[in-house]
């Protein structure tokens, strides 16, 4: 186990789609740190009941909510009952995502939407609401320098073109323009906003890219630093970018993907 500092210590963090993956070793990571956590799941009930036992267990403080971050009302009851748990909300981890892969020609317009509503239109959801929450509560008695502190979850694919994949990465593009936009928009206020880019992690969603010896061979090729991430790489940078370690930092994404946006394939010369 890592030796915590308790750098969240009296913090409140909601972070969505974490019954599982990255979301799952963020809350988790955030829970050691000291923060009060609710964990969101959208249809995998048992898994974030049983993070929020574990958490528990470890002599921690969570919740476990069910909501659609795609959807207005969810996302506004999600963050009714956060506060209804803990009072209060400090940090928000803006984690949910999904692929529904397809060439463009055989890509349908359900498919397209839902990749949009889940990876972007829900980022607007529950940064918007965020907002909302962090004026309504002030910087009088937050425990950080910020007034709140809001993380998205983007991908070395909102720099990465990625063939086949034209809603994903179209979705993540537009995460980093939202985070941007948003950083400038309300930084005079105190609230931080920052992403992170995971490259290929290793989690249920891309296992076939990993399971056999022949697909992480492939894959490492696209990793100068020779091995895949673990989702505790991600969990470590989102502690930190919600720490006041990071106070100063607001509107940039952080990547963690061993190299992997640093355009491998010229490591040769091209």
């Amino acid at each position: 186990m890592p030796a915590y500092a308790n750098r969240l210590e009296n913090h409140v963090a909601l972070v969505t789609g974490s019954s599982s993956g990255i979301g799952l070793a963020i809350a988790e990571a955030m829970a050691g740190e000291g923060a009060s956590v609710v964990v969101n799941y959208r249809s995998d009930e048992q898994a974030a009941n049983a993070l929020v036992e574990r958490i528990k267990g470890n002599g921690g403080r969570s919740v476990a909510v069910k909501a659609d971050v795609s959807e207005e009302e969810d996302v506004i009851r999600l963050f009714d009952e956060t506060i209804a748990a803990f009072g209060r909300v400090d940090v928000v981890v803006s984690n949910a995502g999904i692929q529904k892969d397809a060439a463009i020609a055989e890509m349908t317009l359900q498919d397209w939407n839902t990749v949009i509503g889940v990876n972007l239109t829900g980022q607007f959801l529950c940064a918007r609401e965020a907002v909302r929450r962090f004026r309504a509560q002030g910087r009088e008695g937050a425990p950080a320098r910020s007034k709140g502190t809001i993380i998205a979850m983007s991908s070395v694919h909102e720099l990465i073109p990625w063939a086949g994949h034209i809603n994903y990465a179209s979705s993540k593009g537009g995460v980093r323009m939202f985070v941007q936009s948003l950083a400038q928009e309300v930084a005079a206020e105190g609230i931080r906003v920052n992403a992170i880019a995971p490259g290929a992690i290793k989690t249920p969603i891309n296992k076939e890219a990993w399971e056999t010896e022949d697909a992480l061979e492939a894959l490492l090729k696209l990793i100068p630093y020779g091995r895949i991430g673990e989702p505790q790489d991600v969990a470590r940078a989102a502690v930190w970018l919600a720490s006041d370690e990071a106070d100063y930092v607001t509107g940039t994404t952080l990547f963690v993907d061993g190299g992997m946006s640093l355009y491998p394939e010229f490591r040769d010369n091209g």
